[in-house]
């Protein structure tokens, strides 16, 4: 056990594990019956070459993303995560069911939730005014909004305060302008990118998952392709329901503890939204995502 050193899984190359350690990347390979290690992982290693080791061992998560895989098992996406910043815009259309499900497996997998809304420079639409107004729900649950511009810089400054010192990922559609963000966040990107590619000893860059980065302010950022898909596996219907955070002081009211929050008698949560506590919106995508659920 003397000579296993502690690092950390900034990416997946091919076969392999980039881990960082004191500074340098090492490319390492897993024994097979450790598991699944994902990005963020801390883990201990030990060296087979220069530059090159094995993880022995995968050490706690304190919070991890997973995203369904096969034979109904889950496969995880990112781990010890505190923050994950979920990014939309006017363009492509805002998809809020979308929105909340990020919001409903962070309330349950103790990770902080940010929304960016970013492409603040386009020209004002009557959608973005839709938007807006949608998302003043949001804010009075406590979620914290960001409006930013990924191309003029505006609002960054304000993000980069946000992720100091937190390790986050940014989640949203495709188009939204997550890349533009990161670029935006991390200026020398492509620099640490080949860095990444020269330490492969294939000789080639072969990512193809997320990829971990440290902002020049101070924290982590985890760079997802294409949209950062976590999924609502692993959640039970009552943890999705949780997951609706304004849902939560009503849950605990519901007549009968296995309440469906549907047609149910004695349903807190239903009583809820026909008195306008809880938004028709939000309980409408909940059920929506309900169904997903069973699919």
């Amino acid at each position: 056990m003397a000579d296993l050193l502690e690092g950390l899984v900034i990416s997946h190359l091919g076969k392999g594990l980039a881990i960082e350690h004191a500074g340098k990347t090492i490319i390492c390979q897993t024994r097979r019956q450790l598991g699944v290690a994902a990005v963020g992982d801390r883990v201990l290693w030990e060296r087979t070459g220069t530059d090159q080791g094995r993880v022995a061992e995968l050490l706690p998560r304190r919070s991890v993303l997973t995203r369904p895989a096969r034979q109904g098992k889950t496969r995880p996406v990112a781990a010890n995560i505190d923050k994950v910043i979920v990014v939309f815009a006017t363009h492509p259309n805002c998809d809020f069911l979308l929105i909340d499900q990020y919001l409903a497996v962070c309330e349950n997998r103790n990770i902080s939730a940010e929304l960016v809304f970013n492409k603040i420079d386009l020209a004002p639409t009557p959608e973005r005014d839709v938007i807006l107004d949608e998302l003043t729900r949001y804010q009075a649950m406590g979620y914290p909004l960001h409006c930013v511009s990924a191309t003029t810089g505006k609002g960054l400054s304000t993000l980069t305060t946000t992720l100091l010192n937190q390790t986050s990922i940014l989640a949203g559609q495709s188009g939204v302008g997550k890349s533009s963000l990161t670029n935006a966040l991390i200026p020398d990107k492509a620099l640490k990118t080949n860095t990444l590619s020269e330490a492969n000893s294939h000789g080639r860059h072969t990512t193809t998952a997320a990829t971990l980065y440290h902002l020049p302010s101070g924290g982590d950022l985890i760079d997802s392709p294409g949209v950062a898909i976590f999924g609502l596996a692993g959640l039970s219907e009552a943890q999705l329901a949780y997951g609706f955070r304004e849902f939560q002081p009503f849950i605990e009211a519901c007549q009968f503890n296995d309440c469906q929050h549907q047609k149910d008698k004695g349903c807190a949560v239903r009583q809820a939204v026909e008195d306008q506590s809880i938004s028709q919106t939000r309980y409408q995508r909940y059920l929506k995502l309900k169904e997903k659920m069973k699919l």
